[in-house]
């Protein structure tokens, strides 16, 4: 499941068309990844080329990351890393959505265009492949003949309006099953494959009026998420953003107008939304969508749509959909996942869902009402602390050790865990993504330009053996003291050095935009870097 910053209010940019094509625009908020500005042109690497995780999948010792630059593979549990970016299948796109599984590995790209002077996101196409990455294959972003304006569904024929561009249709979400091969792109809808991408086929769901449907209805509506040809009604159910295989028979989409449940294999729909249930879900724009292998609970992040009394938060069931419990009111969520623990047959034997915040991870104690975050990512060998400013996914693995591992990714790296008998305690790994330095008492800043409402940008340096304490000073055009980022703090010297700036000085305030310069005292010479600002 894939995470998205959007405004619902302003919930359609996007080109659609019947017969001709017809322009609708509002505003975007960017995109939730920042794309590194530094260039990279290995393809092996110790470590991922991105530090913008936006999803994880794993199998064993297998971890497939989807990032601001390509996909990244390591087949011994991120000890090795290749890179795929930049080539002719991932070109140089940012990874919207990923899945794995029977071996398959389908990816969702992504990038930002400007239209009408807005700034909006576009879906760059999809990429599989069967071999590891040893061969891809393209698929154009999946769109719509301009004549594509019926569906035949059970004893209907549904009006379709046909979404003939990329723009605002982007992959925000891939699932696989046993048969096909599930997305949901936004203005795109849910979509389904069964040979491998040569076709799709549009899947037809509830309009906002109905909670449910099935093919012996008698149905009247238009598969639209705007207003078109067909109507002046724009139906939120029919923008998608999640979706979520359990199996072949049981689907889960969600929209900006609830969350959808198939157990025909997506052909009959019922909608749970804020206002038809006594214990409803939190909010209709639903962004992510998880079903635990262990208990079957169904656990989504769902935010504000239109409602007043609707409130973003966590919803999750126990009782197939029939009611909802909520966590985290008013905070945004990215991501649910979960903690297994394995027996040593690597059998399933209990579980903790893992919440992506904003503002951190959190998981579920086993008293199921007390949540836990990490008190601190630091890596066990080298010290280095993950510091991020927006938590975007987790998952588990049963690596080839018999050991399990927790992995998380962040808009400022990747950290990996081999948890002990305690919950978020064990033997951290940290990853950045980083060029190498060239010479002793070289320094740069990484990514940069950087936007401090984003992200945070991290200043990369090395210290001669003559180094003693460390001081760094960050200043502004002028040379005067903006921020004192660390003062008289102990270093290693002759290995790679790490320090975070998030963008604010000595008040807590956000600096404006423009050029601000750090010193590094504490080797032998004075070292000097440049950071810009851009808001």
């Amino acid at each position: 499941m894939k995470k998205i910053i959007l405004n619902l209010k302003y919930l359609f940019v996007f080109i659609l068309a019947f017969s001709a094509a017809e322009a609708v625009s509002a505003q975007t908020l960017p995109s939730h990844f920042s794309l590194e500005r530094n260039s990279f042109e290995k393809i092996n690497s110790e470590t991922p080329l991105s530090n913008g995780i936006t999803d994880i999948v794993t199998d064993g010792d297998i971890i497939w990351l989807g990032t601001s630059r390509g996909i990244s593979l390591s087949t011994d549990n991120g000890e090795t890393w290749k890179n795929f970016y930049d080539t002719p299948e991932i070109e140089s796109r940012g990874i919207s959505a990923l899945d794995y599984k029977y071996g398959v590995l389908w990816a969702a790209k992504s990038y930002r265009e400007e239209l009408n002077g807005e700034s909006v996101q576009v879906g760059g196409g999809l990429v599989y492949t069967t071999d590891m990455g040893e061969t891809w294959t393209k698929i154009p972003q999946p769109v719509d003949d301009p004549g594509d304006s019926l569906i035949t569904y059970g004893v209907n024929t549904i009006r379709a309006l046909p979404v003939i561009v990329t723009q605002q249709n982007v992959t925000f979400d891939i699932s696989i099953s046993g048969k096909a091969v599930w997305i949901t792109s936004w203005a795109g809808g849910l979509r389904k494959t069964t040979d491998m991408g040569e076709t799709w086929q549009r899947v037809v769901l509830p309009p906002d009026y109905l909670n449910s449907i099935k093919p012996s209805d008698t149905l009247y509506f238009s598969l639209q998420p705007v207003a078109g040809e067909f109507g002046s009604e724009a139906y939120l159910n029919h923008a998608l953003f999640a979706v979520f295989a359990e199996n072949d028979d049981i689907i889960y989409a969600g929209s900006a107008g609830g969350i959808n449940r198939s157990t025909d294999g997506g052909v009959s729909w019922t909608k749970f939304t804020r206002d038809n249930q006594v214990k409803p879900i939190s909010g209709n724009w639903v962004i992510g969508i998880s079903v635990d292998k262990y208990d079957g609970s169904v656990w989504a992040v769902t935010r504000r749509a239109e409602g007043g009394n609707e409130y973003s938060a966590i919803s999750a069931s126990f009782d197939d959909c029939e009611s909802w419990e909520t966590y985290f009111p008013n905070e945004k969520g990215w991501n649910v996942d979960f903690k297994y623990d394995y027996d040593n047959e690597g059998r399933i034997v209990n579980s903790a869902p893992i919440v992506s915040l904003q503002d951190g991870f959190f998981r579920l104690a086993d008293d199921g009402t007390t949540w836990l975050s990490p008190a601190n990512i630091i890596d066990s060998d080298t010290g280095l602390e993950l510091k991020a400013t927006n938590y975007y996914s987790a998952a588990s693995a049963f690596a080839s050790d018999g050991k399990a591992y927790l992995w998380l990714g962040t808009n400022n790296g990747l950290a990996r865990l081999r948890e002990n008998d305690e919950a978020w305690s064990g033997d951290w790994k940290v990853f950045f993504a980083s060029q190498k330095l060239k010479e002793v008492a070289e320094t740069y800043a990484f990514p940069n330009p950087f936007s401090p409402a984003l992200e945070r940008t991290n200043i990369k340096y090395t210290l001669n053996s003559g180094a003693g304490n460390v001081t760094i000073r960050i200043f502004n055009f002028d040379m005067t003291l903006v921020k004192t980022l660390i003062q008289n703090v102990s270093r290693q010297t002759g290995i790679d050095l790490f320090e975070t700036w998030d963008g604010r000085d000595e008040f807590g305030n956000i600096v404006s935009n423009g050029v601000y310069f750090y010193r590094i005292d504490g080797g032998a010479e004075t070292t000097y870097g440049k950071i810009m600002v851009m808001r």
